[in-house]
């Protein structure tokens, strides 16, 4: 199996883990291991990895790739169980950790996964390949609980009537494929809306962020991360919309925050002081890549350094 992946802001995100030669380090998506290789040239013999990720396609390229690298833990399981896995192998601090969030180019490009507007294929959007998949939410979901996800995951002004329109559609057959589902879609949104990208393009988000609980397992993992880290370990995180985005904004904002005493008072009183240096605004893809990726179009690197 070729698990085909160009990976986003790699140099950008290697370089801000500051990697100690004999250092450990996490990669919490592993995927084709793009990210994980680059970490691995810059580590001596004593340096370790350990690569998580949750599909189970990801993970048979991952063994075959780093086959006989002693330095190399495969870990089948979501990035959200970082702290258990890790303490289940006597592991409770790393030196540094990487995320690449979102959807991979292999699920997005392996029609029969259903992630993907662009091919008919069985609605799954599965990352696991276990549990709720699309079609579930799109034939059992509510229409206000449909409502609630397009709108809050897919930042959709059109959700109601997309979700309106599913009811009516599954209610004469059930919702089975990816072109049943765009076309619905398609059919929900004013002419003249439809030329900023395609119309699917924010429902099949919101739907593949339940359908993964994307960001409610980000919200909570991130204390996670960085209680992880050693003093100078560095946690660097690739996101690829506001809404993931926002929520590593937010917390790195909670890390680099100080004293909260109000400015009228003469001393602190709190205590607080600031746990990590961020870099603030995020990097972002330069032209070079962006000419051979359009998928880093919308990538935002950010990274604390903890202290």
């Amino acid at each position: 199996m070729e698990f085909n992946h160009i990976s986003v802001l790699l140099q950008e995100s290697v370089d801000a883990l500051n990697i100690k030669p004999d250092g450990v380090y996490v990669d919490c998506t592993a995927g084709g291991g793009g990210h994980s290789a680059e970490i691995l040239s810059h580590l001596n013999e004593n340096g370790k990895m350990y690569l998580f990720d949750r599909d189970p396609d990801a993970i048979s390229v991952l063994t075959e790739r780093f086959k006989g690298d002693e330095r190399v833990t495969i870990i089948h399981d979501n990035y959200s169980n970082i702290k258990f896995c890790l303490e289940a192998l006597d592991v409770f601090k790393v030196d540094g950790i990487v995320a690449d969030l979102g959807v991979s180019s292999f699920q997005l490009d392996t029609a029969e996964r259903g992630f993907s507007f662009h091919n008919d294929a069985l609605l799954d959007m599965r990352m696991s390949k276990t549990g709720l998949s699309a079609k579930d939410v799109v034939n059992t979901y509510s229409e206000n609980e449909l409502c609630r996800i397009i709108t809050n995951y897919g930042e959709e002004k059109f959700a109601k009537k997309i979700a309106s329109n599913i009811v009516k559609a599954r209610e004469k057959q059930e919702i089975t494929t990816t072109f049943q589902l765009s076309d619905i879609i398609s059919d929900s949104i004013p002419a003249k809306f439809k030329r900023d990208g395609h119309p699917a393009r924010k429902t099949f988000q919101a739907i593949r962020i339940e359908v993964n609980n994307e960001l409610d397992g980000l919200k909570d993992v991130l204390p996670d991360m960085f209680g992880l880290l050693n003093k100078d370990g560095v946690l660097a995180i690739i996101t690829f919309h506001s809404l993931e985005d926002k929520i590593v904004k937010d917390y790195f904002a909670t890390l680099k925050q100080g004293c909260t005493c109000p400015k009228d008072f003469p001393v602190c009183v709190c205590g607080k002081t600031p746990k990590a240096i961020v870099k603030s605004g995020g990097v972002k893809a330069g032209k070079k890549e962006l000419d051979n990726n359009k998928r880093s179009r919308s990538a935002k690197l950010r990274t604390a350094l903890k202290i």
